[in-house]
């Protein structure tokens, strides 16, 4: 099935680069949003429960005017009431990040914080570059091990791509053969997570079109709350105790 899949997408490749260059030559290129990357959420009083969101521009918040109503600020707000106590956030996301650049570039250079909490938001880039499923599947799970090793106390989690044919920006034919590669990409790092220790949480469904910003492929500030009350129950189900520092 995973063959089908890559082989349909590889010989449309030809359709899939001509088109692709229509959308990106008429798509804005949105800047990552402003204020700290660093929060809390919650009533302080309380050890707080320390959240990182590591990825892509989604992680960065692109397409939005501020961090506060991004992905990780969003998240930790949902976490908090769950976690019966403030949560800590930091958000390291990045523009056209892949999981091989999260993992040799980024990692390494984050602050040695004792993470409770680890969301990983990555794969669109590589999945729209057309990296092959060898090459995901070394660089993603290289990228769990990394996290990981880094931060031994955190629970990861990876948030699984979602349908590009929710994406207003995206044609129909552009949409269907980046879906048989997001197929292909969310079933090999659900594999790689249940072998390497992280959960993989099934992508959000039904985002309306004010779900998106004006760009038409990242979350608008809907979205990125939508995004993360889908994202939260998934974290909060394992019981998992706050480390302390």
């Amino acid at each position: 099935m995973v063959d089908v899949a890559a082989g349909l997408s590889w010989i449309a490749f030809p359709l899939y680069a001509v088109i692709g260059l229509r959308v990106r030559g008429r798509t804005p290129r949105l800047p990552p949003a402003a204020g700290s990357p660093l929060g809390l959420a919650g009533e302080a009083g309380k050890p707080p429960t320390r959240l990182l969101v590591i990825g892509d521009s989604s992680a960065a918040s692109v397409g939005i005017a501020r961090q506060s109503d991004g992905m990780a600020s969003r998240l930790a707000e949902t976490l908090a009431p769950r976690l019966g106590g403030p949560v800590e956030w930091r958000a390291a996301g990045f523009n056209s990040a892949t999981a091989g650049s999260l993992r040799d570039h980024v990692v390494h250079n984050l602050e040695p914080v004792v993470y409770s909490h680890i969301l990983i938001t990555v794969g669109f880039n590589d999945m729209k570059n057309f990296h092959s499923g060898r090459r995901w599947a070394k660089e993603f799970g290289g990228l769990i091990y990394a996290l990981k090793a880094r931060f031994p106390e955190a629970r990861l989690y990876w948030s699984q791509m979602l349908d590009p044919a929710e994406m207003p920006a995206l044609p129909p034919v552009l949409a269907a053969i980046l879906r048989q590669r997001m197929r292909l990409f969310n079933r090999l790092g659900a594999c790689l997570c249940g072998e390497r220790g992280a959960v993989a949480i099934p992508p959000a469904v039904g985002l309306p079109p004010i779900g998106f910003c004006p760009d038409g492929i990242h979350p608008s500030e809907a979205g990125y709350l939508g995004w993360a009350e889908h994202v939260a129950p998934y974290m909060t189900e394992d019981g998992l105790e706050t480390p302390q520092a």
